[in-house]
């Protein structure tokens, strides 16, 4: 099972227990109500700022791994080079 999908439970769970946990507490209508809303807002704020932490940590590893490729290319290129300048060296020694 992904971890997104356990995630997903985690928080449906949670959400569904603290409904039900008001909805089942003695309070007038309206009372439920607005505290079932403020609820909702506070989950929903907390899911939004866990799935920003969650961007904002894809895109560090995305930067990370793009300056390691740039990193690892130009090495490629100045290897490379140092090849070619061998090997037309060496032809120039074995054409005397």
């Amino acid at each position: 099972m992904s971890s997104g999908k356990v995630l997903l439970g985690l928080l449906a769970g949670i959400a569904a227990g603290a409904t039900l946990g008001i909805l089942f507490a003695p309070d007038k209508g309206s009372s439920t109500r607005k505290k079932i809303s403020q609820k909702s807002d506070d989950y929903a704020d907390e899911l939004g700022g866990k799935f920003n932490q969650f961007v904002d940590g894809i895109s560090h590893k995305f930067d990370t791994v793009k300056k390691e490729a740039s990193r690892m290319i130009e090495n490629g290129k100045a290897k490379a080079e140092e090849v070619e300048a061998e090997v037309i060296a060496s032809a120039n020694r074995n054409m005397r």
